[in-house]
């Protein structure tokens, strides 16, 4: 009986070890042959030769926007780190004259961002003085307090006498009584005056470094007030020469540029650099604080000839190489390896890999070079 089943179940491995082995054959008419499913013809896809098949309703709903290339006689441009500063003309910096105790404004203590006006009076400075100090004032002021009460009292007592004493006594007396009242309010204002802390210029706190109760010294810088409207920046050139072939400089700030007017250059380097100094107005500058570092574009005089482009147009291909999207058909991207130069900080100059009259992807180029 045991032998029977184990004959059985040997039988039984071997259909099955040849049924692995022996291709299976599908029905008649069931034959779905060996090659692989053809992808979609419809849908975005990568070319053998490195373009990119893009339908229109794709190309749609992906944003693309192209433009055609004109070629142009540019200025020669040259991108300088810069930095944002305060312009000493619609700015300012609050510092007290004496050292002393912080005491609230009228409005309380203004804090960053807070706008002002000229002539508001922030805050308050109660001098600091020695104990001995204060004494020796409230002394003098006990002592001109007494004279005042003997020169009043002696003045009443010639003008009773008026007709016996000569009129330049009497104008003698009232002359030393005023003199004496000027000197107690002199005094007596050293003592309790406070020394108001009054904005320079209109514009918005940019710093605030004082709390209510806190000791200062002289001249400790307290508030600086800026107009966000109108700024200076400052760039650095390694090239001295640069000062003298400047011929106009923008600022890219977002998507806007801000044009600058060139204010001159300094004549003495700092960390081996040249500082330009350009001033620059707007409402687009509200988005910039002082001490941010910018970019400058500066264009030179000297020009060049090339294809001005938007920066957003510009792909890195896998090579690392700087590549364009240029529409060859209704359908179909192209990438082109391009040269580039900067030129205002929204758009560059290609001066080679393009040609006048090529359509190149402005808005979705990120997207056709991420097609696979």
């Amino acid at each position: 009986m045991k032998r029977a089943i184990t004959n059985h179940l040997a039988g039984l491995g071997v259909v099955l070890a040849l049924a692995a082995v022996w291709p299976a054959q599908a029905g008649e008419g069931h034959d779905h042959g060996d090659a692989p499913a053809a992808p979609s013809a419809n849908g975005p896809q990568r070319q053998p030769d490195g373009s990119v098949f893009l339908p229109k309703p794709a190309q749609r709903q992906l944003g693309v926007r192209t433009m055609v290339t004109e070629e142009a006689e540019l200025p020669r441009s040259v991108e300088l780190n810069g930095k944002v500063l305060m312009d000493p003309n619609a700015g300012g910096k609050v510092q007290p004259l004496n050292a002393g105790r912080i005491e609230p404004g009228p409005r309380g203590l203004p804090s960053p961002g807070q706008v002002v006006r000229k002539g508001d009076v922030l805050a308050y400075v109660v001098p600091s003085a020695a104990p001995i100090e204060r004494s020796n004032q409230s002394a003098q002021l006990a002592e001109l307090r007494a004279a005042k009460s003997l020169a009043d009292k002696r003045v009443a007592r010639l003008k009773e006498l008026a007709d016996t004493v000569p009129r330049k006594d009497i104008e003698a007396a009232e002359s030393e009584a005023a003199s004496l009242g000027e000197r107690i309010a002199a005094v007596g204002g050293g003592l309790a005056t406070r020394e108001a802390l009054v904005a320079p210029v209109s514009g918005v706190i940019a710093s605030a470094h004082v709390v209510a109760g806190q000791v200062v010294d002289a001249r400790e810088l307290l508030f600086e007030i800026v107009d966000p409207g109108r700024l200076r920046i400052e760039a650095l050139a390694f090239d001295p020469a640069l000062g003298a072939d400047v011929g106009s400089a923008t600022l890219a700030v977002g998507n806007q540029r801000v044009p600058l007017v060139f204010v001159g250059a300094a004549r003495s380097l700092r960390e081996q650099a040249l500082p330009l100094g350009f001033r620059a107005q707007g409402a687009a500058l509200n988005g910039l604080a002082v001490g941010q570092p910018v970019r400058v574009f500066v264009q030179t005089r000297q020009k060049v000839k090339g294809i001005p482009v938007p920066v957003a147009s510009l792909m890195k291909s896998p090579a690392n190489q700087t590549v364009v999207w240029v529409k060859t058909a209704p359908e179909r991207f192209e990438p082109r390896t391009v040269t580039t130069e900067p030129l205002d900080g929204l758009n560059v100059a290609v001066t080679s890999g393009l040609k006048a009259g090529d359509r190149v992807a402005t808005q979705g180029a990120t997207l056709i070079n991420q097609v696979r």
